[in-house]
């Protein structure tokens, strides 16, 4: 079995309609593991902001499709790890903490959820996703303030599990994917959907 290594893109990877649907279609392709990454300096800035203004009647809708996508990447029948090459703001830091782990860059680009200080409240799904995910003290530290995280301070209190210089990241995450090849997917999917059934619960109730 292989790795599969999703570039997610190279400019900000914002989850547009369409970024939505060609992510989807990879995933159904995946066998052994997944390594997500960027291919510029943005790992992900998350929602499109700007599409969900100009389609503000379908605001709804699109959230459910972009948690779904956590739901899914969460519970997905094989390892994944997200190598995040660069930023990952917002719901793009949501989709790496959706990954099994984290392996991030130790000298440029920011891990942050700014929602305190851009007026938007997590969902009930996004937070359950998070708190799923960290300790309460590093919840609170990066939910609640706003804090952009380089790579080291984001290892520090368990945002990201490992660091890798420049160059490195894709290779130490496939490296570790590697090495977690070939679990049984019927055991590791139900492993994580019994994990993380309060997160996906909440993530796919709207």
């Amino acid at each position: 079995m292989t790795v599969s290594v999703l570039d997610l893109g190279d400019d900000e990877n914002r989850f547009s309609p369409d970024w939505l649907q060609r992510v989807h279609s990879f995933l159904d392709g995946v066998e052994g593991a997944l390594v997500t990454t960027g291919g510029g300096k943005f790992y992900s800035n998350g929602l499109d902001l700007e599409w969900l203004t100009a389609h503000g009647d379908q605001a709804a809708g699109y959230v459910a499709e972009v948690q779904e996508l956590f739901a899914r990447v969460l519970t997905l029948p094989v390892p994944t790890i997200a190598a995040i090459n660069g930023h990952a703001f917002g719901a793009g830091a949501m989709l790496a903490m959706a990954h099994d782990f984290r392996v991030m860059r130790d000298d440029r680009g920011y891990f942050c959820f700014p929602e305190a200080d851009i007026n938007i409240p997590f969902t009930p799904g996004m937070a359950a996703l998070i708190q799923g995910k960290l300790t309460p003290s590093a919840a609170i530290a990066s939910m609640t303030t706003g804090r952009r995280f380089g790579g080291l301070e984001a290892a520090e209190i368990g945002l990201v599990d490992e660091v890798a210089g420049e160059g490195e990241v894709v290779k130490v995450a496939r490296e570790r994917a590697e090495a977690l090849v070939g679990k049984d997917r019927g055991t590791l999917g139900a492993i994580k959907a019994t994990m993380f059934a309060p997160a996906v619960a909440a993530l796919r109730a709207g």
